[in-house]
């Protein structure tokens, strides 16, 4: 478990985490309640691999593309995903199986059709600054980035 005392401890996390190399192809599945930091800590870690321009949360879109020379990133927010349907209709699948970054808010609301994902991250709002960080592996790839995340905090 980690604490970030503010918004900067959320960009340095995400700063050391976009060097990790296993990134470029993970599944991390954001979870915590509305404000608790999941679009923030996605935007610090676009940022810190090289997105450039508005960083915006795909509430509306259910999910943001975005191209860099060496990386494809989907940033997925499931909060109004309401049919199964939908994954086959819009190509999440193919996405999935495809090589890149994908980043999920709300993933337990299509948790019948995600894949596992290589780490789970939980935020809970802890006061108006600080948030609690509980990072779970699901995959040796999930292994290997919370075993470096952990390492910088040392």
């Amino acid at each position: 478990m980690l604490v970030w005392a503010d918004e900067a401890a959320t960009a340095a996390f995400a700063a050391h985490w976009a060097t990790q190399p296993e990134l470029a192809h993970a599944f991390i599945a954001l979870h915590g309640d509305l404000g608790a930091g999941k679009t923030t800590l996605v935007r610090h870690l676009l940022q810190a691999l090289g997105v450039t321009g508005r960083i915006k949360s795909p509430t509306y879109a259910v999910v943001e593309p975005y191209e860099l020379p060496a990386l494809n990133i989907w940033h997925f927010d499931f909060y109004r995903f309401n049919d199964p349907r939908e994954w086959e209709e819009a190509g999440f699948r193919d996405i999935f199986a495809s090589p890149g970054l994908k980043l999920a808010e709300w993933p337990d609301k299509a948790a019948s059709v995600l894949p596992a994902a290589d780490v789970t991250l939980h935020l809970r709002t802890l006061d108006d600054q600080r948030r609690e960080v509980t990072l779970m592996p699901g995959t040796a790839r999930g292994q290997t980035l919370v075993r470096s995340a952990l390492e910088a905090r040392a």
